[in-house]
C-alpha cells in the first residue's frame, strides 16, 4: 500500500466565506535574491510559506547573509557580509527563479555562479535573454557544468532590447543594472506586477529605476543599497485568480481580502462574461456564482495585462463544465497543456489543436485519482475536484507545495470538503 502525501477531495460543495490572499510567490522570490544587494538589514513582509521560499532563503543563509523568520510571514534578511558569490545549493536546481541570484550577486559582486534553474517542466524556457542582458550589460556569462557563471571587471550600463516579452530577464536586468554605471534602458519589458513591486522594493533601498509597468524601464546605476527599512510584498494574483475560479467552479460566493482587484481585470472580465457576478473594492474582490452553468467563452494567454498564462490550466477547468464550445489558446508557453490527459480522466472533453485546446463543456466531472505534472496543473486538479461528483484523490503534491501557501487550509475555511494525509 502506498504511503505517498495525497489530497482527497469530495466534491459538490459550494465554496462560500472570506479568504485571505498570500504575498505574492513570483514578486518574493525576486525580491530574496534582490535583498543579496543590500547592506544593512532588510525586513520583508507578506511573504508566502511555500517550499520554493524556503530554499532561496538558505541560499542566502549559506553565502553569508544572516536570515531569520521574525514572524508568521515576516523575514529579516541581513546580506551586509556576504561573501561567496557561489549559490551550490541543490534544491535550488528544482526553481525556475533562482536565476535572479545570477543577477543580483553580479551587480553585488561583479560575480555570480548560480545552479542551472529548474522549475515546472510544461514547456521550454531558454535563458539566452538573460545572457544577452548580462553580456550587454558588460559580462561574461558561461553556461556549463549544471551553473550559470557570470563575471564582469566591471558593469557599464546600456540599451536592452527584448526580442520577446521575457519576466524573468526583465528583472535580472533591472537587478545587475541597478548597480552598474550610468544608465541602462530596457525596451520591450516585461509590465507584470512582480516586476513593478521589485522595482518599488529597490528603489526603497535606494535604487533609481522608473519606468516599471510600462514596455521602457530606465535604471540610472548607484553605487551601494543600504537597508534599515521593510517592504511589504504585493498580493499574489495568481492564487487570487485560482480562488475566484474555483468560486465560480462550484457555483460559490466568496470574498478575497488582501488583493489588486487591477492586477485581476483580465480574468473578471471574461468570469463576468461567462454570466460570474465580480464586485471590487479598494482591496477585495467578491465572486458570485449564483447560475446554473457558465457559459463558454474563448480566451487567449498574454503577458500582462492579458490573461495569466498561471491562470490557463485553472480556467481550462472552469470551461470544462461550462455549457458550451470553448477554446483556449496559449500565448506564452505553446506546450502547456499537460494538465489535459489528467482533465481527461475526470470526465472532460477536450481536443489539442497546435497552440490551443478546444474544450465542449460537460455537464459534470466523475471523481478520479489524478497526478498533476506541473504547478498550476496541480491547482487546477484541486478545481477539478471541488466540482466532480464523487471522490478524486490527488498526488504529486511537491508541485502545489512550490506555489501556494496553506491552501488546503483556505479551501476548508471556504466549507471545501478537503483533506490531506497518506
Amino acid at each position: 500500500m502506498s504511503t505517498e502525501d495525497r489530497i482527497t477531495i469530495k466534491g459538490g460543495k459550494k465554496l462560500e466565506g472570506n479568504v485571505v490572499v498570500g504575498g505574492s510567490k513570483n514578486a518574493a522570490v525576486a525580491i530574496i535574491c534582490a535583498s543579496a544587494m543590500i547592506k544593512g538589514k532588510v525586513i520583508l513582509e507578506n511573504m508566502p510559506k511555500i517550499t520554493d521560499i524556503q530554499v532561496l532563503l538558505d541560499t542566502l543563509s549559506q553565502i553569508g547573509a544572516v536570515v531569520n523568520w521574525t514572524g508568521e510571514k515576516t523575514v529579516e534578511v541581513d546580506a551586509t557580509d556576504i561573501k561567496s558569490h557561489i549559490c551550490d545549493n541543490t534544491a535550488l536546481s528544482t526553481l525556475r527563479g533562482s536565476y535572479y541570484f545570477v543577477g543580483a550577486l553580479l551587480g553585488r559582486l561583479k560575480q555570480a555562479k548560480v545552479v542551472f534553474p529548474g522549475g515546472c517542466n510544461f514547456a521550454p524556457r531558454p535563458i539566452d535573454q538573460h545572457v544577452y542582458a548580462f553580456e550587454t550589460l558588460g559580462a561574461t556569462v558561461e553556461t556549463t557544468g549544471g551553473y550559470i557563471s557570470a563575471k564582469a571587471r566591471k558593469l557599464v550600463g546600456n540599451n536592452i532590447y527584448f526580442d520577446n516579452y521575457s519576466v524573468g530577464a526583465t528583472i535580472n536586468s533591472i537587478l545587475t543594472a541597478t548597480l552598474a554605471e550610468g544608465t541602462t534602458t530596457i525596451e520591450n519589458a516585461n509590465r507584470e506586477p512582480h516586476v513593478v513591486d521589485v522595482a518599488n522594493f529597490l528603489n526603497i533601498m535606494g535604487a533609481d529605476i522608473k519606468g516599471a509597468g510600462t514596455n521602457t524601464i530606465r535604471i540610472k546605476g548607484v553605487k551601494e543599497l543600504l537597508g534599515g527599512k521593510s517592504y511589504s510584498v504585493c498580493p499574489d494574483m495568481i492564487e487570487a485568480g485560482t480562488l475566484m475560479i474555483a468560486a465560480a467552479a462550484t457555483r460559490g460566493t466568496i470574498t478575497l481580502n488582501n488583493v489588486t482587484p487591477e492586477h485581476m481585470d483580465s480574468l473578471s472580465a471574461k468570469l463576468t462574461e461567462m454570466g460570474v457576478t465580480v464586485e471590487t473594492m479598494d482591496d477585495s474582490i467578491t465572486v458570485k456564482a449564483n447560475i446554473k452553468r457558465v457559459k463558454s467563452t474563448n480566451i487567449k494567454t498574454m503577458p500582462y495585462p492579458g490573461f495569466p498564462t498561471d491562470l490557463h490550466p485553472q480556467f481550462a477547468t472552469l470551461l470544462a463544465i461550462a455549457d458550451g464550445e470553448s477554446r483556449i489558446t496559449e500565448g506564452v508557453f505553446p506546450t502547456r497543456f499537460q494538465y489535459v490527459e489528467q482533465l481527461h480522466k475526470l470526465g472532460a472533453n477536450i481536443q489539442l489543436s497546435g497552440e490551443s485546446a478546444i474544450i465542449k463543456g460537460v455537464p459534470k466531472l466523475i471523481g478520479a485519482p489524478v497526478s498533476p505534472t506541473d504547478l498550476r496543473a496541480a491547482a487546477a486538479m484541486v478545481i477539478a475536484g471541488l466540482i466532480a461528483e464523487g471522490q478524486t484523490t490527488i498526488f504529486n503534491l511537491e508541485y502545489l507545495d512550490r506555489g501556494y501557501e496553506a491552501f488546503i487550509e483556505k479551501l476548508k475555511s471556504l466549507k471545501a470538503v478537503i483533506e490531506r494525509g497518506k
